[in-house]
């Protein structure tokens, strides 16, 4: 808490909603609204009436406002000052904020400068941050007649790739800027790096930057109503892009892809041809890339397509630069469908951790998180690089969980199952997919990745390398199409888990509770699969978590049959 004269400025606990509704009400006396902020703060009378507040979300200040009665006081200055230190507290020195034109002088003596402007609103910063990223452009710079697309490519696309090779015939050089605001399905450097491998020759790809006003970080709340919002952000980018970033470049003429059906892209498009010439920049429309069926190639296609786990869809839409992030995603997807599946005998899920006293929900999540990432950092499909591409996302994955095992079985089986997909293209079918598994994990030599090894030696079951060599059958002959039989209905994914485990030698059981128990996990998930209850299922979980049984290695194996529907669709 501090003070200044007879007020306060105190950090309100904007997440508990007695203090949030506070906030709001005041928000809204002042003709504004609260926006998402991580920080906020107010000032308080003598009387604990909030007579001034502030917030910042990340290195944007929003959300300010000093109530009419006390606007001869000089409040928003310690206000702003505050809200400045705890932006440099957190390592954002270069702060910015949007707010209406009168407020500028306020803003600009305490530091800031306008970089950019519109007719309702001002983009102000109080650092260096766009200089030198104009600096870090100009490096780049080429002669002659230069272009640029701006483009967020979640995920890169034919559509995008088709309008930069349009682009770059009409221009001796041309640049790609990639949104960096991470508001994406597919986050900033999956993007720039599809964008990187799959970008025409002699197109440049542009580092992103904070640059780009975008609807996640533009604060809303001083403007009447949304629409007036959209066009303010739409003209702040404009001018921002016409004053700085274009000179910069040496670009004379931005392409633009036509917009169908999205009126807000459609708006932004005519801005364009009404903004940019007024800065000397041609704006040329280049029209949609279509499909056979006369359908715009686009990104929301394709996250359809993923979200339906329809690989052959997604894919083509996009250029093979896409396929890691598409298959991260999808591999992701099968984990996370395993995790929240309710009800699975000793497992970790939404309704407790199982016999796992080690593990839990957020902590699976995360692991989940960071086998994305990682999956496409270290990606590789090369055969004689998949024990080292395993090994160094089971390393991120290690790190994370401080050295908790949540993954280790999965991490190797989805990677061999995803990337020999690539090499079974166009075809796709369970047996070509199956010949290219074996030929994957021909490179694996024996004991690289050996989960149970102990229960593979003394009862001659088959290991997780065992499986792969034998292109899992198993899968393919029983897991699989016993799944697409019940996927759509109830509890569909428990039952998929009771298959799997009815059949699978599962060497989490057997190292946890010995092969005799093991044996008998099989036939009570037999007996439960012939006579199907949801009740004696949650019986079996209790039971299963206090005994310590944990079919960790049929949870893999059911996340690899999600996977390989997915990858067959």
């Amino acid at each position: 808490m501090m003070e200044t004269g007879k007020f306060e400025i105190q950090e309100v606990p904007i997440g508990t909603p007695f203090f949030r509704s506070q906030v709001e009400g005041f928000l809204e006396a002042n003709g504004l609204r609260l926006e998402d902020v991580d920080t906020y703060f107010s000032l308080q009378d003598t009387e604990g009436r909030m007579v001034a507040g502030g917030g910042i979300k990340r290195d944007v200040l929003k959300c300010i406002a000093v109530s009419e009665a006390v606007r001869s006081e000089g409040l928003v200055i310690p206000l702003i000052s505050r809200l400045i230190s705890v932006g440099a507290e957190n390592g954002y020195t270069d702060l910015k904020v949007f707010t209406k034109p009168e407020n500028r002088m306020v803003f600009e003596s305490l530091g800031f400068h306008v970089i950019a402007q519109a007719p309702q609103a001002v983009l102000l910063e109080n650092g260096k941050g766009l200089d030198e990223y104009c600096t870090y452009l100009c490096a780049l710079r080429k002669p002659g007649r230069c272009g640029a697309v701006v483009m967020n490519a979640n995920p890169f696309t034919w559509g995008h790739r088709y309008l930069a090779q349009k682009a770059i015939q009409d221009v001796e050089a041309l640049y790609i800027l990639v949104v960096k605001e991470d508001c994406s399905r597919f986050s900033y450097p999956e993007r720039l790096e599809m964008v990187r491998r799959g970008a025409p020759e002699g197109a440049v790809v542009c580092e992103g930057s904070d640059y780009a006003v975008s609807a996640t970080t533009f604060p809303t709340y001083f403007l009447k109503d949304l629409s007036d919002a959209s066009e303010t952000q739409m003209r702040l980018d404009l001018d921002l892009f016409g004053r700085r970033i274009a000179p910069a470049l040496g670009v004379s003429v931005r392409f633009v892809g036509s917009e169908p059906s999205d009126p807000l892209t459609a708006r932004y498009n005519a801005l364009m041809q009404e903004v940019l010439p007024g800065y000397g920049i041609q704006v040329v429309e280049i029209p949609r890339l279509c499909d056979t069926d006369g359908h715009p190639v686009s990104g929301s296609r394709v996250r359809m397509a993923l979200d339906t786990g329809c690989f052959r869809g997604a894919a083509r839409l996009t250029p093979p630069a896409a396929y890691p992030c598409l298959l991260a995603d999808l591999v992701a997807r099968a984990l996370q469908m395993e995790l929240e599946a309710s009800d699975k005998p000793g497992l970790v899920g939404p309704d407790g951790s199982g016999a796992h006293a080690d593990m839990d929900f957020a902590l699976m999540q995360g692991s989940i998180d960071v086998i994305r990432r990682s999956y496409v950092q270290h990606f590789s499909d090369r055969p004689e690089d998949m024990v080292a591409f395993g090994m160094a996302v089971e390393a991120d994955v290690l790190q994370y969980t401080g050295g908790i095992n949540t993954h280790r079985g999965a991490i190797f089986s989805q990677i061999l199952l995803s990337c020999a997909i690539l090499t079974a293209c166009p075809e796709m079918e369970p047996s070509v997919l199956q010949a290219a598994i074996r030929r994957q994990v021909s490179q694996v030599p024996p004991g690289a990745r050996s989960h149970g090894a102990a229960a593979v030696k003394d009862y001659g079951v088959k290991g997780a390398l065992q499986m792969a060599r034998d292109g899992y059958k198993d899968l393919f002959d029983d897991w699989l199409p016993f799944y697409r039989s019940v996927k759509e209905e109830p509890y569909g994914l428990q039952k998929t888990l009771l298959d799997i485990m009815s059949t699978l030698d599962d060497t989490c059981v057997i190292h946890r509770v010995g092969y005799g128990r093991a044996q008998e996990v099989k036939a009570e998930a037999a007996a439960l699969l012939k006579d199907f209850d949801i009740d004696t299922l949650k019986e079996m979980n209790l039971r299963y978590s206090t005994q310590r049984v944990s079919p960790g290695g049929s949870a893999d194996m059911l996340a690899l049959t999600v996977l390989a529907d997915s990858l067959l669709s």
